[in-house]
């Protein structure tokens, strides 16, 4: 049996901005309203069955949001972070780094058409969201931070905030 080599052209990584969390804050404001529609409507459909707002809200999450798994990793001076995000690119995702919080939120608009002979014959389209908020173990420096994405999964590279230290005062005779 002859053995056959084939050649992946490989992804390069392209850098994600950071961007600054004042600008996401409509975004997840606008995310957690949908949600909350989405869930009210659930509760409404369920005969509004008391006790369940947790299992309605989470539906409802499930429903809206595609998950974003993550691995966060500390290595030293950073954290080093890697969310799964396939399908967006680095123009459909926004990151936001706090001190102690991070924020990746994406928007994507997808759509399909087959026509023919001018009539629509198939139609398909949707919006994939994504929105996850972490809170850090420790303080970063948040103007460090970079971010590339590389074959649908996003690397954070955080670098620790640097330590608070006690400076010893010497009192002097007067």
């Amino acid at each position: 049996m002859a053995e056959t080599s084939i050649t992946v052209p490989r992804a390069e990584e392209k850098p994600v901005a950071i961007t600054p969390i004042e600008r996401l804050m409509d975004r997840v404001n606008k995310l957690s309203e949908a949600i909350t529609q989405r869930a009210y409507q659930i509760f409404e459909r369920s005969g509004h069955g008391l006790g369940h707002d947790l299992d309605d809200w989470f539906k409802a999450e499930t429903d809206l949001l595609h998950p974003v798994h993550v691995n966060i990793t500390e290595s030293g001076e950073n954290f080093e972070v890697k969310a799964e995000v396939p399908g967006f690119n680095e123009k459909e995702i926004e990151v936001s780094v706090e001190p102690r919080r991070l924020t990746i939120t994406g928007k994507r608009e997808t759509e399909q058409r087959v026509e023919k002979k001018g009539k629509t014959v198939y139609s398909e389209s949707c919006s994939d969201q994504i929105l996850r908020i972490v809170d850090l173990p420790a303080n970063v420096d948040a103007e460090k931070t970079t971010a590339t994405l590389k074959n649908g999964v996003l690397h954070l590279t955080m670098p620790k905030a640097a330590k608070a230290r006690a400076i010893e005062i010497k009192s002097k005779a007067a």
